[in-house]
C-alpha cells in the first residue's frame, strides 16, 4: 500500500502572503518594521524558528504571548482570503477517490492547520494531519513525516512526500520517502533540486510515478 503526505501552507493553499501579512502586522505590534527580506528562507519552517529569529533582533514578548499577537492577525486574513491551489486540490481529491490513503503535515501549529483545512474545504480528504506543535523537531528534520506514516499505518519507504520548500524536501529526503516538489510563483528553478521530481502543476500521475511499486 502506498500513501501521500502533502505539505499544507504554499502546497495546498497560497498561505504564505497572508502569513507574511500576519508577521508585519504582529511584528509591528512590538514596534518592529518587517523588512522585504526578513522572511526570506522562513518557508517551511516551525513557528517557534521564526519567532527566534525575530527575538533575536527586537525585544518581543515570550512565544506563546507573541503566538496570540500573531494567530489575532492571520485567522481572520485566512478566514477571508485563503485560496487554494487548483491542482493540488484536483490531486489530493483525486488520490482521494482512488482509496490512496493521504495525510498532510504542516509546519503551522494545530490551530493554524486546522483553521486552514477548514477554510479550504479539504479536512475530509485527510485521514491524518500533523501539525508543528506536535512534534519535537520541525523540518528540514523528517520527524514531522515520520509521524504521519506512523499515522497512516504505512512504511515510511512507501510514501510520496509533496513540498514547495527547501526544508520540506530535505525533511522528505531525511524520511526516505520519495519526495516531489512542486514550484510555485517566485521559487526559483533550482530550490527545489533535491527532490526525486520537481514539477511546474501537480498531477496525480507525477504522484503515482514516485509511487514505490
Amino acid at each position: 500500500m502506498i500513501a501521500v503526505i502533502f505539505d499544507c501552507d504554499g502546497t495546498l493553499v497560497d498561505s504564505e502572503p497572508l502569513a507574511g501579512r500576519a508577521w508585519a502586522l504582529a511584528l509591528a505590534r512590538h514596534g518592529y518594521e518587517l523588512a522585504d527580506d526578513d522572511l526570506a528562507g522562513a518557508q517551511g519552517l516551525p513557528f517557534g524558528v521564526v519567532y527566534a529569529r525575530f527575538a533575536a533582533r527586537t525585544p518581543l514578548p515570550d512565544l506563546e504571548t507573541f503566538w496570540g499577537d500573531y494567530a489575532d492577525a492571520l485567522m481572520p486574513l485566512l478566514d477571508a482570503e485563503l485560496a487554494t491551489f487548483p491542482d493540488a486540490l484536483a490531486t489530493a481529491r483525486e488520490l482521494h477517490e482512488r482509496g490512496v490513503p493521504l495525510a498532510v503535515a504542516s509546519s503551522s501549529r494545530r490551530a493554524r492547520l486546522d483553521r486552514t483545512l477548514a477554510r479550504a474545504g479539504l479536512a475530509e480528504l485527510f485521514a491524518v494531519s500533523v501539525a508543528g506543535d506536535e512534534i519535537e523537531r520541525g523540518k528540514p528534520a523528517p520527524d514531522m513525516f515520520l509521524a504521519a506514516a506512523e499515522r497512516l499505518g504505512v512504511d515510511p519507504g512507501a510514501c510520496v512526500v509533496i513540498e514547495d520548500s527547501p526544508p520540506g524536501v530535505a525533511a522528505g529526503r531525511a524520511a526516505g520517502m520519495a519526495t516531489l516538489g512542486v514550484l510555485r510563483d517566485g521559487v526559483a528553478e533550482d530550490a527545489l533540486a533535491g527532490a526525486h521530481r520537481v514539477v511546474r502543476e501537480l498531477t496525480s500521475e507525477a504522484v503515482l510515478a514516485l509511487s514505490p511499486a
